[in-house]
């Protein structure tokens, strides 16, 4: 027997006040949209305190858990029985005939846990429990009680209708994407910027992506590359559009003007130029970047300042206190990292100074980028004009 309901959990989302309505339509319509990329029909509705997701036709059961298992917003989600309120000892019966349909072998212990969300049934929860406990070993005689650590938990939640399940199966937590703004992510080929999209868009914040390409020094499979890990983190945000900005005149032109071991500071810093004209077009509010403090020259207290400086709006980093291992970790489960490794040089590492500065001066950067004067904004805005846009 198939399950032809799931009931959808989330946690956060129920302590929001007066407002709480929005994030619950936000979830219900982003369960809408990301079942309608999988095999069967579904209807999507909620109630108090409780979203349905109920097939309308056959479908894949594990196709359908994976997609809910990406949609933030979700705390745990719950195949079930659904079934009309047909008297107390219907309840009985429908029990009866969960139990017997979806465990084959009955030598399990359980429990059985009532919530009565409609206070005008005319039995108790706790009575609810005894008599179905009962019944089910009466029934199935090699089942046994075990209120401490049973292995059938079963839920029983008397509302409108009755919901029965046993199973739950964690979600990803967080809020709803669309929910709290939008952002621009900076997005390279490497392991952390990807984990810094899905963090960011697991707190409900919807993301658009910058990359900055530089042929021929990067190849045509660098840029794939990219295009590939955005496709991976819109698994969970949604859509990305992903922005892909020719950086190679820019660079040639900071490494002849600029002292060497300033390179990464001052392209760090005309990238974050671009993207907030980005963002600005896109409707952002704030940037996203995967730099966690220490990693690399660039990422010290000091650089991350410099580069901050160039920037009006927000710079956001989730992954700024993580290790490398905790962010390789996350990239594992989120299932970037295969595709993260691969060896396609971006267009920073190509122009790595040697001694990289790691406590830059911002006044000094500052001058030094009063060499670039005579060509940087024209070269800025040939880079923003001739921008590729590409939906992943």
């Amino acid at each position: 027997m198939q399950y032809k309901s799931f009931l959808i959990k989330y946690a956060e989302i129920g302590v929001k006040g007066k407002n709480r309505y929005v994030f619950e339509d936000a979830l219900v319509t982003n369960i809408r949209h990301s079942l309608k990329r999988v095999d069967g029909d579904f209807e999507v509705a909620k109630e108090s305190g409780r979203i349905y997701a109920t097939a309308q036709s056959d479908y894949d059961f594990d196709e359908v858990v994976e997609a809910l298992k990406c949609i933030f917003g979700i705390a745990a989600i719950c195949p079930m029985v659904q079934v009309e309120d047909l008297g107390y000892e219907d309840l009985k019966k429908q029990v009866l005939s969960y139990v017997d349909e979806f465990y084959e072998e009955k030598s399990f212990t359980f429990k059985v846990n009532t919530r009565r969300g409609n206070k005008k049934y005319p039995v108790n929860s706790e009575q609810i429990n005894r008599d179905l406990g009962e019944v089910i070993l009466h029934t199935f005689p090699e089942t046994k009680v075990d209120v401490h650590k049973p292995e059938v938990m079963l839920h029983v939640e008397v509302r409108n209708k009755i919901n029965i399940y046993s199973h739950i199966i964690p979600g990803p937590g967080g809020m709803p994407v669309g929910t709290n703004g939008k952002a621009m992510l900076l997005l390279s080929g490497g392991i952390d910027s990807p984990v810094a999209g899905y963090m960011i868009a697991k707190r409900g914040v919807r993301i658009d992506a910058v990359y900055f390409h530089a042929p021929p020094y990067t190849s045509d499979r660098a840029k794939q590359k990219v295009v590939d890990l955005a496709k991976l983190v819109s698994r969970y945000s949604g859509a990305i559009r992903l922005h892909i900005v020719n950086f190679t005149d820019i660079q040639l032109y900071i490494y002849e003007k600029c002292p060497h071991e300033e390179l990464t500071i001052i392209m760090r810093r005309y990238m974050m130029r671009i993207a907030e004209r980005l963002a600005a077009e896109s409707g952002a509010q704030a940037l996203i970047t995967g730099e966690s403090i220490g990693q690399v020259a660039s990422q010290t207290m000091q650089s991350l300042a410099a580069t901050d400086a160039s920037a009006t709006i927000p710079v956001f980093r989730p992954v700024i206190g993580f290790d490398k291992q905790e962010i390789v970790h996350l990239s594992e489960k989120i299932g970037t990292y295969e595709t993260s490794v691969l060896p396609f040089e971006d267009c920073c590492t190509i122009f790595v100074a040697k001694h990289p500065v790691t406590k830059p001066v911002l006044k000094l950067i500052e001058r030094s980028e009063e060499n670039l004067s005579e060509k940087i904004d024209e070269l800025l805005e040939t880079a923003i004009n001739t921008v590729e846009k590409v939906w992943c």
